[in-house]
């Protein structure tokens, strides 16, 4: 017959809850790295990216022109816009409302 050995480590209360914890974090950073990517993202005509961010279509076209916003070639001829690059192009190039701007009193 074969006997199996076991071994048995004993650690304090707080040590034991220092590698539980560490353990969940660990467990919780793998599923992260393992869960499956963002999905695509949408993209966007000329027209319906200019719509979606208000505005004018030839104002995307030189925003895109300038490189203040990427597009991505859909053919020989035209352009569209992730919707993840029209959200944040808004908080990057803003101008003050006009409702800041004073006004002149007759």
């Amino acid at each position: 017959m074969f006997s199996t050995m076991q071994l048995v480590v004993l650690v304090s209360e707080t040590e034991w809850h220092t590698l539980q914890t560490e353990v969940s974090r660990l467990g919780e950073a793998l599923a992260e790295l393992l869960s499956p990517t963002a999905p695509p993202d949408d993209v966007l005509t000329t027209a319906q990216a200019a719509a979606y961010i208000g505005l004018s279509a030839e104002a995307l076209r030189r925003a895109r022109r300038l490189g203040r916003i990427q597009g991505v070639r859909l053919n020989e001829k035209d352009w569209g816009f992730r919707r993840s690059a029209l959200d944040a192009y808004p908080r990057r190039y803003s101008r003050p409302s006009s409702a800041s701007s004073p006004t002149s009193t007759p």
